[in-house]
């Protein structure tokens, strides 16, 4: 449409230009729209017949539309239709154009919408004119959108076209990549290529006379007086030497690039316009600078003849102050000694009432220790309730494990079941089969006798009275002989009848077993959930407590300090009696829970503010009532001690630099702190700042290389608190007593926190230090910085386990690989050719070896992280030592569970990747892989016997006492009774050695389903995952001896540097670079 309009512009403007030939498609528009004849006008004839459907619809256009160039018809389709478009052949389906092209809007929901009073709704629907509604009742969807096309170009006729294309840089939808036959292709497709080849052979620019002479005018300032525009134009076109340009009646045709060219002139003469304008201006602003300059001089001329004149007062000026600083100063010196007498009565005042509330509170605290004994007396007593509950928690947890290994005994015993019984009912067939052919040999053995006897009979008459008497003997003796053979077939049907019977039984038994089990499962879970929501709630009441004892103190500040201590003393009673009762309902849940033990690990923070909490509330009440009465700091203080937390924890985040092999954040914390005397404070918030920054921190990680940073970080600053830190008389009489109490529900986290944090080593000084610190030289701790030391311990071991646990989910898709790897090749190379032999070993070699490899470079891709990070290097070998045990008990248990993996195949297989393994491990030294290989003994052994050659020959005692001494007998004889030779057929125990191990087994299950259920675990053939910490805190502090607590000084960072509250960490760098 648009090329049309453009050529029938030139024609009009009578230029000389040459038809330019383009792809027209109206006829593909007069196929659509056009009426009568139409695709539209075909289907809203269509929709007025009811009886019409998508198929008549179809078949009347392949009549219609059969000899049109831009129509046709695929040909495995009877509703399908194509059309030839510009971009090419699009299919259509007519299935839903009857009811779609039906679909149009009801005439009362209109009026409803239109009656709206929301302006916005009624808007969207007008009312329509009543011409338009008087003439049809019914408006098709498609002739409502051609009415709107036709509506559209007819606005677009008034306007002057311009267009936006989209083009797609490439299929896959990323950033960078640009396909060029793609987007060329679109182009294509779109005509925005038929349309510059249109415009480059045309004259794309065209302005008329009028518009031309107003924008390029000034390039040709004298033709602008004449009155011929044409002519005017045509001047200033030769003059900027413009060619191939065309003057039509009233407009100006130019070619592509000239109106840009044209453009460029005309910038040049405005910007030669604009420089004279400048020019003028400043000429104009240098004058008013320099009258207003002479105007300035003159003033100040005016003024210093003015001043020379006033110096004459100036004497007389300088004897009137003389006069006032005297009697100034005899002012000042009468307030002065006025104050000095008034500031030593105040502070003889305030020394008295120091005296009088040090007493007081001498008398509460004296109160409240007694009543705090009794309470840790009635503590005691409870948690010694709450062990015996562990034990019968444990108890049910065994009893779980042995109702679960009964289960899998009866699930085994069924397959034995069903297949003994498929073994007999095809064996009582094969009875039934043959005793049937018998009984058809019979049959016709007596036919065959018959036509004998009658055939005798025809042949001898003299005889015929004896005939009958020996046929029937002889049929009697067959008749009795069928009986017998069906009386035994009888017997044979009622066996099976009696098994199938038994069977049924069998198959109820179990499935009500199995339903106990589920039903035993789910109660588990429910328990398991019931003790979260406990535990939940008790964290919560914790707090709750802790918020209000800080409340309490800080809204009573200006009442009595007698009713203070006594309102908070009350409000702590019943909190702890709260806490008391939410930890008597935990253990009694504990005691039902039967799964989850490594929950434990998972709350050790929780335990440990459990365990302090109490007598860290006491504690920080007694602070707060201390401060109330010695509370000088000013607004300023406390806003400048704050600004120094804020950088300190700034710092702790953003700084990740190391320094002489350890954390450099960790020796400026730790330098802070000591510093500011925090560890002698019986109130401070930065250790729950610092507490609270690195639980964030360790939450918000998901990768091994941040927390291999904070791993490193909390354990070099735990070890400088445990050679600084020593607990005095008060805070080790509680510690002592606390340490006496029995295990809680989290007591095994904490007992090892008092093992490591507040036990011999605190008080008296770690021996394996380079540079011991003596028993002045370290600082009293108070329950702050006993709490903040506890809760890095807790951090430390968390962190540990996260680790540790990361890596095993990134080993274990490995480790199932690994078991399933020989049997997938195997069942692959099964079904390859002959000549393809050479190649599938090959293959196969290399895939089975892939997954093992694979399991190194993550122990590498580990260890290379935490090598990096200055992880101690003890912590780094328990590590790799709990992760070579879980793939101990992951591939053991596997090899018993499966079958197919308990091959000579399988064990070659196995045995060629504990190779990879070892070689791991010498590879990375005794320091840092330590015990790892130890820890493979089980799957080691039972591979050594699967890759045996001559098992038959060996004895039970060189089985149990040579070749797998750490294997019991339970596993020896699944081992043994499981295995299959896939390669060279042999077997796998001795005759000898089965009955014994067979009877032995026998023996121990019996004496395991009638003993108590707490020798389960041990007895099971099967191997346990260990979640536990496998080390305590002195070990790690014995393991980071080398570390000089004296060469702590690093390079601060910039944002401490800058500050003059931080200028304490330059000393020594300064002091050792002035030596």
């Amino acid at each position: 449409h648009v090329f049309k309009m453009e050529q029938e512009e030139y024609t009009k403007e009578e230029i000389d230009w040459s038809y330019v030939e383009f792809v027209d498609n109206q006829d593909v528009l007069d196929l659509i729209e056009k009426k009568p004849g139409g695709i539209i006008a075909l289907l809203d004839e269509a929709c007025m017949f009811p009886k019409s459907t998508h198929e008549t619809f179809a078949q009347k256009m392949y009549q219609t539309y059969k000899a049109h160039k831009r129509f046709s018809k695929p040909k495995l389709s009877r509703t399908d239709f194509i059309v030839n478009h510009y971009a090419g052949d699009v299919t259509y389906q007519a299935d839903y154009f009857l009811d779609k092209n039906k679909d149009y809007v009801v005439a009362e929901h209109q009026a409803l919408l239109c009656a709206s009073k929301c302006t916005f709704v009624a808007n969207l629907f007008p009312p329509l004119p009543e011409e338009t509604s008087k003439q049809s009742k019914f408006s098709s969807i498609g002739s409502q959108f051609k009415q709107q096309l036709q509506s559209l170009m007819e606005t677009l006729s008034t306007t002057e076209p311009h267009y936006i294309r989209c083009v797609k840089p490439n299929t896959v939808l990323q950033p960078g990549i640009f396909e060029n036959f793609n987007v060329l292709n679109q182009l294509r497709c779109g005509g925005v290529l038929e349309a510059i080849r249109i415009s480059c052979a045309g004259y794309p620019t065209k302005r008329t006379f009028e518009e031309f002479l107003d924008r390029f005018g000034m390039l040709v300032p004298d033709v602008l007086d004449g009155s011929d525009e044409k002519k005017a134009s045509i001047a200033i076109c030769d003059k900027m030497n413009l060619k191939g340009y065309q003057m039509g009646k009233t407009k100006v045709f130019l070619r592509a690039g000239q109106m840009a060219e044209l453009d460029a002139r005309r910038a040049e003469v405005l910007a030669k316009a604009a420089r004279l304008i400048q020019r003028q201006i400043r000429t104009h602003l240098a004058r008013k600078e320099f009258i207003t300059m002479k105007k300035a001089t003159i003033r100040i001329q005016k003024i210093w003849r003015g001043r020379i004149s006033s110096q004459r007062t100036k004497l007389a000026r300088e004897l009137y102050e003389d006069m006032r600083k005297e009697a100034a100063s005899i002012r000042i010196q009468k307030h002065a000694r006025a104050h000095r007498a008034r500031v030593y009565y105040t502070s003889l005042q305030a020394s008295a009432i120091v005296i009088q509330s040090g007493l007081r509170a001498l008398a509460a605290r004296n109160e409240y220790r007694y009543r705090r004994r009794t309470k840790a007396s009635i503590k005691i007593q409870a948690a010694r309730e709450t062990g015996a509950l562990k034990e019968a928690k444990d108890k049910l947890e065994k009893r779980v494990e042995e109702l679960t290994w009964r289960l899998d005994v009866e699930k085994h015993m069924r397959v034995d079941l069903e297949e003994a019984k498929g073994q007999e009912i095809l064996k009582l067939q094969n009875a039934i089969q043959e005793m049937q052919g018998q009984l058809d040999e019979a049959h016709a053995a007596i036919i065959h006798e018959k036509e004998a006897a009658k055939i005798a009979i025809e042949q001898a008459p003299p005889v015929i009275k004896e005939v009958p008497v020996v046929d029937n003997t002889k049929l009697e003796l067959l008749t009795n002989k069928n009986e017998e053979l069906e009386s035994e077939v009888e017997e044979l049907k009622n066996r099976i009848k009696d098994f199938e019977e038994r069977y049924i039984e069998i198959e109820k038994e179990n499935q009500a077993r199995l339903k106990e089990a589920e039903e035993a499962q789910l109660k588990a879970t429910q328990l398991q959930e019931t003790i979260e929501r406990l535990e939940s709630s008790l964290s919560n009441l914790e707090s709750e407590n802790q918020v209000l004892c800080q409340q309490a103190l800080v809204e009573s500040k200006n009442e009595d300090l007698s009713e203070e201590i006594k309102i908070l003393k009350g409000q702590i009673e019943n909190l702890e009696s709260e806490n008391e009762s939410l930890r008597s309902q935990a253990a009694a849940a504990a005691k039902e829970q039967t799964a989850h033990p490594e929950k434990i690990e998972t709350h050790q923070e929780v335990a440990v503010v459990q365990q302090i909490q109490p007598r860290a509330i006491a504690d920080n009440v007694t602070a707060q009532i201390k401060d109330l009465d010695n509370g000088n700091q000013t607004e300023e203080e406390m806003h400048a001690r704050k600004e120094s937390h804020d950088a300190l924890l700034k710092c702790l985040l953003e700084d990740k630099r190391f320094e002489k092999n350890r954390p450099a954040v960790s020796c400026i914390v730790y330098k802070a702190l000591l510093h500011w005397r925090s560890f002698e404070a019986e109130k401070t918030h930065i250790f729950d700042k610092i507490t609270h920054t690195i639980r964030s921190s360790i939450e918000s990680q998901e990768g091994i290389k941040d927390l291999a940073y904070w791993l490193s970080t909390t354990s070099t600053l735990l070890f400088y608190l445990h050679c600084t830190l020593k607990v005095s008389n008060n805070t080790n009489k509680a510690l002592s007593r606390n340490r006496n109490s029995p295990a809680t529900l989290f007591g095994k986290m904490a007992q090892g926190l008092r093992s490591s944090s507040m036990g011999i080593g605190i008080s008296s000084g770690y021996s394996g230090m380079v540079e011991k610190p003596n028993e002045q030289s370290k600082v009293e701790a108070k329950y702050p910085a006993i709490l903040f030391k506890q809760h890095l311990t807790a951090y430390v071991e968390k962190i540990y386990g996260m680790i540790r646990d990361s890596l095993k989910k990134e080993i274990s898709p490995f480790l199932n690989l690994c078991i399933q790897a020989p049997r997938s090749i195997r069942t692959r190379s099964i079904r390859g050719s002959s000549r393809n032999i050479h190649s599938n070993i090959l293959a196969k070699q290399q895939a089975l070896h892939m997954h093992w490899k694979g399991i190194v470079s993550k122990l590498d891709n580990v260890l290379t992280i935490l090598s990096d990070n200055y992880v101690p290097p003890m912590i780094t070998r328990k590590i790799f030592s709990q992760v070579f045990s879980y793939m101990n008990v992951q591939l053991f248990n596997s090899l018993l569970l499966r079958r197919e993996c308990c091959s000579f195949s399988n064990g070659e297989y196995v045995k060629a990747g504990l190779h990879e393994l070892e070689l791991w491990c010498l590879k990375a030294t005794d320091q840092i892989a330590g015990s790892s290989w130890d820890e493979l003994k089980h799957i080691r052994q039972s591979v050594g016997f699967l890759v045996l050659h001559q098992k038959t020959q060996k004895s039970l005692e060189e089985i149990t006492n040579e070749l797998c001494p750490v294997l019991s007998i339970p596993q020896i004889y699944r081992i043994g009774t499981m295995f299959w030779d896939d390669k060279y057929g042999t077997q796998g125990l001795s005759p000898e050695a089965i009955p014994y191990l067979l009877n032995h087994v026998i023996s121990r299950m019996r004496v395991l389903m009638t003993e108590d259920s707490t020798n389960i675990l041990n007895n099971s053939f099967l191997l346990e995952v260990e979640s536990s910490i496998p080390f305590l805190m002195e070990e790690l502090f014995r393991s980071m001896s080398d570390i000089r607590i004296s060469d702590m000084d690093v390079d601060p960072p910039t944002i401490l540097r800058q500050r003059s509250d931080f200028q304490f960490l330059l000393q020594h760098i300064d002091s050792d670079s002035v030596s």
